[in-house]
């Protein structure tokens, strides 16, 4: 039990995992106060249920989310190599994924088609949805456990290439993602990150490729966890027209984004099939409330995003 809090609850499941939510009591409503109480507490929440929802506190503005983001995360990150369109909001606070409200997002944990990541993520609740909307989580070390181990052995083999084609007006421009306008800048911030990159004259106007982990070991717990995000950015993750027009205009060869094997071979569409079946077979749901924090381990948790309809605001932090 967490000193301030008056009892708790585990959100729903589908699969084996859930996460604890815990409520403010009549008494406490500081939840900067009760944080601080149980900063140990809560980490050790983390690395048990990968993340802690946290919900009736009095914090409405995203300045107070800020402050509470920065007492449980001292180092918070920018948003830099970003793969989805977001807004800063001061600080390094930027909105969740800015994307249209009748899709789903799939899940994913953050920056994981990278080599560097959070080791946290937070999210809060400013507004929430008419309807749906859930931020829906997935236990990453369950998820591994349903994936078939041939599948497993091959990614880990092989690991995952990532390649983006920049082209102007589809997708992100190469400077959203790597929030920089200088070419020379990008060039060494691929260096740094081990991307190759390779500008181009015509409609791609620069390609990049890296290849990446398909599984870890969690650092603490050396618990084997899925963390790639070759579902999501493989073509087949698009709905079948989209996935048809954007063929017929560009041509498979310069998809803004794709994955493979790191050999450069396909990825078999059946095998993203099943690693996004046993995502699902893990999910757990909860209905946001306005003011609703949650604080995810985004090496042990993946998180995605329902449709909703109405107005939806969540916000987003991501540190150490």
């Amino acid at each position: 039990m967490l000193e301030g809090f008056s009892r708790i609850d585990f959100v729903a499941k589908k699969g084996k995992g859930k996460i604890p939510c815990y409520k403010a009591n009549e008494k406490e409503k500081d939840i900067f106060k009760c944080i601080e109480l149980n900063k140990k507490q809560i980490d050790n929440h983390l690395l048990e249920y990968g993340g802690i929802l946290l919900r009736n506190f009095d914090i409405r503005a995203v300045s107070e989310f800020n402050k509470l983001a920065n007492i449980i995360s001292p180092n918070l990150l920018d948003y830099v190599n970003r793969s989805t369109p977001r807004t800063k909001l001061g600080g390094k606070i930027y909105t969740a994924t800015e994307y249209p409200a009748d899709r789903s997002i799939p899940f994913h944990n953050e920056n994981s088609y990278t080599l560097e990541w959070p080791n946290k993520i937070l999210f809060f609740s400013v507004i929430a949805a008419e309807e749906g909307g859930e931020t829906a989580i997935a236990d990453s070390r369950h998820v591994y456990n349903s994936i078939d181990m041939n599948i497993i052995n091959k990614f880990n083999e092989k690991k995952v290439l990532y390649v983006r084609n920049y082209t102007e007006g589809i997708d992100l421009s190469w400077q959203e993602v790597f929030q920089r306008d200088d070419k020379k800048e990008v060039e060494q911030y691929c260096k740094n990150h081990l991307i190759n990159y390779e500008w181009k004259t015509g409609d791609v106007v620069l390609t990049t490729k890296q290849i990446c982990q398909a599984t870890i070991k969690h650092p603490l717990t050396q618990e084997n966890v899925w963390f790639n995000q070759a579902h999501l950015f493989h073509i087949s993750a698009l709905q079948a027209q989209d996935r048809k027009e954007l063929i017929g205009l560009l041509g498979k060869d310069k998809f803004p984004r794709n994955a493979y094997y790191g050999d450069g071979s396909e990825i078999e569409e059946e095998s993203l099939e099943a690693i996004r079946q046993a995502y699902e077979q893990e999910r757990i749901e909860f209905i946001w409330q306005k003011g609703d924090v949650m604080i995810l381990d985004n090496r042990l948790m993946a998180h995605s995003r329902n449709p909703f309809k109405g107005n939806r605001k969540v916000v987003v932090a991501m540190g150490d």
